[in-house]
């Protein structure tokens, strides 16, 4: 209800009514509505500093945890980073170069998401900076488990490759021969017994009583085992991986044409069919389709004094039988 105001005229001993003017009327007006600003501003301060605010309060202290959260984050997908470069560095110069493969190229390991903007929504977030850093940190990390599994994925299979392969490559004696007394001539040129002259001796003989077991030297499948002329008797087995071995002279072939053997098993029997002026062995080993020194493969049969010795015999240039 509107107030109204009298005031007292004593000469006429009576009350009259007073009506404000406008400018009384608009004094009143912003004196009250400052005296009431200033009320309101004073009970927010004390609020604000007096009173404690328990929301207010948990929204700081869980946004002071999520900052020191993601920073300890931050620091262990960095030091995961350490981690998973030891084992890409292993990867490529441990493991590849056992098994000859090559390394995993750096554009691959280092590939990221270029040319995409992931990290848009992210930007207007609280601590943008801190997240984004993190989120890349993690994305990378992520991109080089994958690539890495996948080359340990291969290196298990080229392991698994390796296995075969130390399996099927000639790496023993064709002949018992452990007291290397069996050797009786090598590699290289020799004056042959026959025409006497010089001429490349492509194998090692092996000097053996007629009957005396041959073994196959690696795993591998007979491709030839029949006579051959000057070659007598002869098996021929393929061992795969560019590695073939022959085993001349024979008295009795064991095995047929096609037949998967394994290392140590007896193929034949020594004999002196063909060009020969004795019972031997010739053996012989080819890698890629060439002749070459077949000393070299017994290293599961010799030890390297046994190896040296056997260099020295089987230089005798006066006991080639073919």
């Amino acid at each position: 209800m509107r107030k109204v105001y009298y005031q007292y005229d004593p000469t006429a001993r009576v009350y009259k009514r007073v009506y404000p003017t406008l400018g009384q009327r608009l004094y009143s007006f912003f004196r009250r509505l400052v005296s009431a600003s200033l009320l309101g501003g004073l009970f927010f301060l004390i609020y604000w500093f007096l009173i404690d605010i328990p929301s207010l309060s948990g929204l700081m202290e869980e946004n002071s945890k999520l900052q020191a959260q993601y920073r300890l984050l931050s620091h262990k997908v960095e030091e995961a980073l350490l981690v998973m470069q030891d084992i890409e560095e292993r990867d490529d110069n441990l493991y590849r170069v056992l098994l000859e493969a090559d390394p995993v190229p750096d554009a691959v390991r280092q590939s990221g998401y270029n040319g995409t903007n992931r990290y848009a929504e992210l930007a207007d977030m609280p601590l943008s900076d801190l997240v984004i850093s993190t989120s890349q940190k993690v994305d990378f990390l992520e991109k080089k488990l994958y690539v890495q599994s996948r080359s340990f994925n291969e290196v298990v299979e080229l392991s698994r490759e390796q296995d075969n392969k130390l399996a099927c490559i000639p790496a023993i004696q064709p002949v018992s021969n452990k007291d290397l007394k069996r050797t009786a001539s090598g590699y290289g040129y020799r004056m042959d017994p026959f025409y006497r002259v010089v001429r490349f001796h492509r194998g090692m003989d092996f000097a053996c009583d007629i009957g005396t077991p041959v073994y196959a030297t690696g795993n591998g499948v007979v491709t030839y085992a029949r006579w051959q002329s000057g070659y007598g008797n002869m098996v021929v087995i393929d061992h795969g991986y560019g590695y073939v071995t022959k085993y001349a002279h024979l008295n009795k072939i064991l095995v047929r044409n096609g037949q998967r053997v394994i290392r140590g098993e007896e193929i034949a029997e020594v004999g002196s069919t063909g060009k020969s002026t004795g019972p031997h062995l010739h053996y012989e080993v080819m890698v890629n389709g060439s002749n070459v020194n077949p000393i070299n493969y017994y290293f599961m049969d010799l030890d390297a004094a046994q190896y040296e010795e056997m260099i020295i015999l089987a230089e005798n240039h006066g006991r080639v039988f073919d």
